[in-house]
């Protein structure tokens, strides 16, 4: 009896110990916005026990040091970015009018990568015509396809693409398919995956999992790897926010359809994107493909300029949210922005505001019911501020807005993989193509339009009837964004 307060004020003591020592941590980590420093500190401090463990689980973006190490051996041994990515095969003078010219400047700053032209493109009209576009060319390949998807389902469309694969095997094309291999594990698991490696076809895992209870203990669990990557023959390629599943996405079946959009890419931006594969194969595999990298490219003297912008957490952390700040700064007309997921850090927030305040036609869309309640309810904490900037804010109502686009005055187009929340800052890979034509942002500006017209639009007065409850729960959460 007489030991129990001895022991309860040991156990108090180094929980004391271990608290200041987390947040000294938390205070000395470089990166970290005063506002994450502020909400891990709280959480630290206010959440006995399980605090501490969601520091050391979520706090920081490790990726492992054995992990790094194996990123940068990949990289040196791929090709000059410039000679891998086109540069020399197109023209290196930029084709864009000079008030869009620096957008591609921040961009190459990413990745390296310069604007190429000769670029030729069709957005696909739904998520089922993507899926057959991309089997079509699959049916086509002569040399080789590579594909990675954050998730790949065993439903219709998933296996569409299995039996192409299998198909284009056959035939003697090589193929190597890449998976997150928590999104999507209900792939890797089935009888499917298992078939596409007895046909085969190369099979990898991106950042597998392992033991979930030491996993964290040399890398952060939630790291992921949330690319859609398609290369064909290192001509074709595709980009945008579509899984490779049905739009029915049975998994979360009660927000469906899943409402997305994807640009079928012809010219030397296939190159750039193939540069992202190969070093996230190459990490995972021990097979160099790197020779893949320097093939001649096809001189294309047509067609428009684009550039991709890789992210991840080995990447500048600050990428996605500059590149995201450097468009909304730019826009004179109108911005049009559609995004499922909207964390913002205070930078993007201001830029937004910023957008509308000089008189800028600035127009959000956001899925009126979000899969996450979460993100959904941090996103609403922003309306109000928002809505008193003069930004338009519109909710879709035909399924759950998938679709991460950004158009810029009807001339320069952003689509991809990138949400704009903390964790396509600074915890998942990401691919996006930055583009300059007008035709094809058009046509991706005539998309926003048709999202717009199935949503309703969110006014200050809808907000300001909100309970006092709900505003609090929505700010409540919107505190731990910087956590999230």
């Amino acid at each position: 009896m007489g030991q129990s307060p001895f022991i309860a004020t040991m156990f108090l003591t180094l929980h004391i110990l271990i608290q200041i020592a987390l947040i000294v941590r938390v205070l000395l980590r470089p990166h970290r916005e005063p506002a994450s420093r502020i909400a891990w500190v709280v959480v630290i401090m206010a959440i006995p026990v399980a605090g501490i463990l969601a520091y050391i689980l979520l706090g920081e973006t490790n990726i492992g040091r054995r992990r790094v190490e194996r990123v940068h051996r990949v990289i040196s041994r791929l090709p000059n970015v410039a000679e891998a990515s086109g540069a020399e095969a197109t023209s290196v003078q930029l084709d864009v009018p000079e008030g869009y010219a620096h957008l591609f400047q921040v961009g190459k700053s990413v990745n390296g990568f310069n604007a190429v032209g000769g670029n030729r493109a069709q957005l696909m009209e739904d998520t089922n015509e993507t899926i057959s576009s991309i089997v079509a060319d699959i049916d086509g390949a002569k040399d080789h396809v590579h594909l990675l998807f954050y998730i790949w389902l065993p439903d219709n469309n998933g296996c569409k693409v299995v039996e192409a694969l299998k198909r284009a095997t056959a035939r003697g094309v090589i193929c190597r398919a890449m998976v997150d291999s928590l999104g999507s594990r209900l792939m890797i698991h089935s009888k499917h995956w298992r078939a596409m490696g007895e046909a085969g076809v190369s099979l990898a895992s991106a950042l597998p999992i392992g033991n979930p209870l030491l996993r964290p203990l040399m890398r952060r669990i939630d790291l992921r790897n949330h690319r859609k990557i398609v290369v064909i023959d290192n001509n074709i390629t595709y980009c945008g926010s579509q899984n490779c599943a049905d739009p029915e996405f049975l998994v979360k079946a009660k927000y469906a359809p899943w409402v997305d959009a994807m640009i079928r890419f012809e010219g030397p931006i296939a190159r750039q994107i193939q540069y992202l594969f190969a070093g996230d194969w190459m990490t995972e595999v021990r097979e160099d493909i790197s020779n893949l990298l320097r093939q001649p490219i096809p001189s294309t003297p047509s067609g428009f300029q684009a550039q991709v912008i890789g992210t991840g957490p080995t990447v500048r952390y600050s990428a996605m949210p500059e590149i995201f700040t450097s468009l909304m700064y730019t826009a004179r007309h109108e911005l049009v922005i559609s995004t499922p997921y909207y964390v913002p850090d205070d930078p993007i927030q201001a830029a937004l505001c910023a957008s509308a305040r000089r008189g800028v036609n600035t127009n959000i869309i956001f899925p009126a019911k979000n899969d996450s309640w979460i993100v959904g309810a941090a996103s609403r904490s922003y309306y109000a501020d928002l809505l008193a900037a003069g930004v338009r804010i519109f909710e879709y109502e035909g399924g759950l807005l998938h679709t991460k686009s950004l158009t810029l005055d009807g001339q320069v187009t952003l689509i991809g993989s990138a949400n704009m929340d903390r964790r396509s800052f600074e915890l998942d890979y990401e691919n996006n193509i930055l583009f300059y034509d007008r035709s094809l942002t058009a046509d991706v500006r005539q998309r926003q339009e048709s999202y717009i017209a199935k949503s309703r639009q969110i006014t200050s007065e809808m907000v300001a009837r909100w309970t006092w409850g709900r505003r609090l729960w929505n700010n409540t959460i919107a505190i731990l964004g910087p956590v999230l």
